[in-house]
């Protein structure tokens, strides 16, 4: 590795000790920083990967449980968004095993009820409220129940 080299290393591995990033970002950056030279670029990546500083399988894991638990996002969600980022379909959906299932569906019901709030007075508000739950990457099956539930009048309607 030669002094250019180095000194993007360096640089590198003080940004991935603070916070996870996946192998493509950190190729980017460190062919941005490298003036688009790809073998220097892919040295560097080499380096960063076999020191510990970036691992995919680490960054997909950390990824899925964040947005799950933050976001409350859904394992189609995730994964789209895993693989736009240049994750391996197997790395990702072994990243959708760390997601805690409890956890996600009381993050998810959470949200479908502050959702149907806003929807409660619209006649489609139902149906707005299932594709609501698609579009945060929920399969239907699992929020069919939840929003029948949700959906039912209450004592308070």
């Amino acid at each position: 590795m030669d002094e250019r080299e180095k000194k993007v290393f360096d640089a590198l591995s003080a940004q991935c000790a603070k916070r996870e990033y996946c192998t493509a970002d950190i190729r980017r950056k460190a062919l941005e920083r490298l003036e688009w030279d790809a073998a220097a670029a892919e040295s560097v990546v080499a380096a960063l990967a076999s020191e510990g500083y970036v691992d995919d399988r680490r960054y997909a894991a950390a990824f899925a449980r964040e947005k799950s638990a933050l976001s409350g996002w859904g394992p189609v969600k995730i994964r789209t968004a895993l693989l736009a980022r240049g994750i391996s379909r197997e790395v990702a959906l072994d990243a959708l095993g760390e997601i805690d299932p409890e956890r996600a569906s009381a993050k998810l019901e959470k949200v479908l009820e502050a959702k149907w709030r806003t929807l409660r007075d619209d006649p489609q508000g139902r149906l707005k409220l299932i594709r609501f739950a698609l579009s945060r990457g929920y399969d239907y099956e699992p929020i069919r129940p939840l929003v029948e539930r949700i959906t039912r009048p209450g004592p308070e309607d």
